[in-house]
């Protein structure tokens, strides 16, 4: 029997005894009671904890309050808008008492060490002054919080969450990376491991994946050298679209396996010819570009699941730093404890 994570006071169950293999994966709520049946023992039910990893993109969070937020300056006269809306929207997010076990991913600097790789990379290039302000203060906020935070330099946030899907997603239920960006579809496992977009209300399972992209999750950062990626400064293959991409890649699933002459291509691509004769001679950049939208899953990473539980605010620290901010004193009342 695999050991699994439990939640609280409740058992989880991941292989009964008594019922045989039960996947509890598809469960939508906690402490849903589920009956079992096993051979002719009489029906019986039992009470099951589903346990999820919720992984949350910090930067993204940061980025979307800050646009998406009004402005306000704290006493001291720094704008401080984003951070606002960062706090009301995790601490919306920490009270559903599904959410038990969180860990928060953000970029301290832009440059990774894909910059070393690849010039064009992107960088922390116009990005406004007052919203580079806010990114220690984002930080403080979500240990405030009481959240597991990495605080990236070397490695990017997207890698921070894809390590961690990796290592805790046969320790759980279910790992929810709660960000939109295309290049986390590329850990999406069944639905195991899904992708969630807040402001869309959008979850996204292999099947959404593939119904999203055209190909399946693994070949996501293929699909992303040959189309390329604007937000992260891949530039991809001229000509190559999303939709030679996905037809391509659909059949043969990773770009060092596609046939060089397209008569050998076993899929119907409008302008096959051109795009085959760019991937040849273009073959080295577009490794290179996959390399840059391949995510890693073996950043440094210390924190074990029991870390990830979250235990309640940190209020001392809470109360300090919105006092600080000239936060009104509501934001500090009734907040979520463990448990919701």
């Amino acid at each position: 029997m695999p050991q699994r994570a439990k939640r609280r006071g409740d058992v989880l169950l991941a292989w009964s005894v008594v019922a045989g293999q039960f996947p509890v994966v598809g469960l939508e709520r906690p402490g849903e009671v589920v009956p079992l049946v096993g051979g002719s023992l009489p029906r019986i039910f039992y009470r099951v904890s589903v346990v999820r990893v919720h992984l949350l993109d910090g930067t993204y969070e940061l980025f979307r309050a800050h646009f998406g937020y009004p402005p306000r300056v704290d006493p001291g006269g720094r704008q401080v808008g984003a951070i606002r809306g960062v706090i009301e929207t995790t601490l919306s997010l920490l009270t559903d008492p599904d959410v038990t076990h969180v860990g928060v991913a953000h970029d301290h600097v832009i440059e990774s060490f894909r910059n070393e790789l690849f010039a064009g990379y992107k960088t922390g290039e116009g990005i406004e002054p007052e919203l580079w302000a806010q990114f220690p203060l984002v930080e403080r906020a979500f240990r405030a919080m009481g959240t597991v935070l990495w605080a990236t330099t070397t490695f990017e946030a997207d890698d921070a969450m894809a390590t961690a899907a990796e290592r805790f997603k046969d320790q759980v239920d279910q790992v929810i990376i709660l960000s939109p960006d295309k290049d986390m579809a590329q850990c999406v496992e069944g639905e195991r491991v899904v992708t969630f977009n807040r402001r869309e209300r959008k979850r996204y399972a292999e099947p959404d994946v593939i119904e999203k992209f055209g190909v399946r999750p693994e070949s996501i950062p293929d699909y992303l050298a040959l189309v390329g990626d604007t937000a992260d400064g891949v530039p991809g293959l001229p000509g190559w679209g999303a939709k030679s991409a996905a037809g391509v890649l659909a059949r043969y699933g990773h770009i060092e396996d596609i046939p060089a002459a397209a008569d050998d291509w076993e899929v119907s691509v409008r302008g096959a010819g051109k795009l085959a004769a760019t991937l040849r001679e273009r073959l080295p950049e577009a490794l290179l570009y996959r390399t840059l939208t391949t995510l890693a899953t073996d950043m440094p990473m210390d924190e074990t699941l029991e870390d990830l539980e979250w235990r309640g605010i940190d209020r001392p620290a809470f109360e300090e730093l919105c006092e600080e901010l000239g936060f009104e004193s509501t934001l500090t009342r009734d907040l979520p404890v463990r448990g919701g």
